[in-house]
């Protein structure tokens, strides 16, 4: 989670004013606040979210203890392929996370039928990366997802409309899904060298090669 500090700092001489901090990592923003409390001129500091909601250094602290041992700092890479002349589809996953103090690289891959293009094929990439977040139990938490498909980074970004029905169905599962398990989602697109792992998954899936592995990194 994200967090920016609001204080007011108060002067030897009594003169006050507020002051807010610039966007961080709440565990960051924690070692920054317990050193302006040192200074004894920090007051009535507080730390808000992205949804706009205040927490105290108490709550904070409490906060980051809880979601210690489950998994956080959570970054997806997800992309998919589709084939024309046999009609089938590989989806690749790459989750990056934290928990109980380290840090896991899971991949997942899968083949699938039923799809018409590779739009869909990438919409059921992104779905699969949400079913293995729902099986590492992640919830309620911030989550970046990055992807090199302009379609789907750019519909569930709200830059361009969902006209084709088959999109807009798969747009709406994901929300769904977002929603059902407390995500909340922030979209990036990448070239597809920066997203070289998804797609080598996929691509792998194509083949018939089917991989599950997670690790330490």
């Amino acid at each position: 989670m994200n967090v920016l500090i609001e204080w007011i700092y108060r002067s030897p001489k009594g003169v006050e004013t507020t002051f807010r901090s610039e966007e961080m990592a709440a565990a960051q923003a924690l070692v920054i606040a317990e050193d302006l409390e040192k200074t004894g001129r920090a007051k009535n500091m507080q730390f808000i979210d992205r949804f706009d909601s205040s927490w105290t250094v108490k709550e904070l602290k409490s906060y980051l203890k809880g979601i210690e041992t489950e998994p956080h700092n959570i970054t997806v890479y997800f992309d998919g392929g589709f084939d024309q002349t046999t009609k089938a589809a590989g989806l690749g996953c790459v989750i990056h996370y934290d928990q109980s103090g380290k840090s896991y690289r899971l991949r997942r891959n899968a083949s699938v039928t039923g799809l018409t293009s590779n739009n869909e094929a990438e919409y059921a990439a992104l779905h699969l990366c949400l079913q293995e977040l729902e099986l590492l139990e992640a919830h309620h938490l911030p989550v970046k997802f990055f992807g090199d498909s302009r379609v789907v980074i750019h519909h569930l970004s709200e830059e361009w409309p969902v006209i084709e029905q088959t999109l807009s169905n798969w747009a709406d599962r994901i929300e769904a899904k977002m929603k059902a398990l407390g995500i909340d989602p922030e979209y990036e697109l990448v070239s597809r060298k920066a997203n070289t792992e998804a797609d080598r998954l996929a691509t792998q899936a194509l083949k018939g090669i089917e991989i599950t592995a997670t690790i330490e990194r």
